[in-house]
């Protein structure tokens, strides 16, 4: 039997590149997002963690699901799946890092590396669709 864990991320692309996050003491980016609190529609976890990392307001009515990525979680023993559903949407103000993320900056692809496995997925998802280059 899997352990999954389960996340929702907000994929922010512009110029052909995502915006990525970067946890403080982390040495690891990743797609801005993270885990339902309770009941929590996917909508509202997602809108609730952008507002927390990312200082901006999802606008709730262009929320669109994007796709859903599974992979080996990072730093987890074997066997730990992380089930990313990921969603693109328009927002109001100014990005700007907060709550536990230190940093945030748009990778093209050649920066993938840098990232979780499960966010290799959607990187390469995202240049197979000429999203990102």
């Amino acid at each position: 039997m899997k352990n999954y864990i389960d996340k929702l991320a907000y994929i922010h692309i512009v110029d052909q590149k995502i915006l990525m996050s970067l946890s403080k003491g982390k040495d690891t980016w990743y797609i801005p997002g993270g885990k339902r609190d309770g009941d929590e529609t996917d909508e509202q976890a997602l809108m609730r963690e952008v507002d927390e990392e990312l200082s901006v307001k999802l606008l709730p009515q262009s929320i669109k699901k994007y796709g859903v990525f599974e992979a080996q979680a990072h730093g987890h023993p074997e066997g730990v799946i992380v089930r990313m559903t990921c969603y693109t949407s328009d927002y109001e103000g100014e990005l700007l890092p907060a709550s536990e993320i230190e940093k945030l900056e748009f990778f093209p692809w050649s920066r993938k590396s840098e990232s979780s496995v499960v966010d290799h997925l959607i990187f390469d998802d995202l240049k197979n669709k000429k999203l990102i280059q």
